[in-house]
C-alpha cells in the first residue's frame, strides 16, 4: 500500500527536476531520498528513525521466512 498520493509524487519529481536539470542519476537518488523523508513524515518519525523502522522491518521479514 503507498503512503504517498500520485499528486505527491509527481511534485517532489518536477521540484527534483528543476533542482537537478540535465542530471538523472542525481534526480534519482534526491527523488528517492525525499520519497522517505515524506514517508518519515507521513509516519510521524524523522528521517533516521524511519530508515531504522524499514530496516526492523525488513530482518523481521526475513526471519520469519
Amino acid at each position: 500500500m503507498p503512503i504517498l498520493t500520485e499528486k505527491e509524487m509527481e511534485v517532489i519529481k518536477k521540484m527534483v527536476e528543476e533542482e537537478f536539470p540535465g542530471d538523472p542519476a542525481l534526480q534519482q537518488v534526491h527523488i528517492a531520498r525525499k520519497i522517505i523523508a515524506k514517508e518519515a513524515e507521513h509516519e510521524g518519525l524523522s528521517f533516521l528513525e524511519y530508515i531504522r523502522f524499514l530496516k526492523k522491518q525488513t530482518r523481521d521479514a526475513v526471519q520469519q521466512d
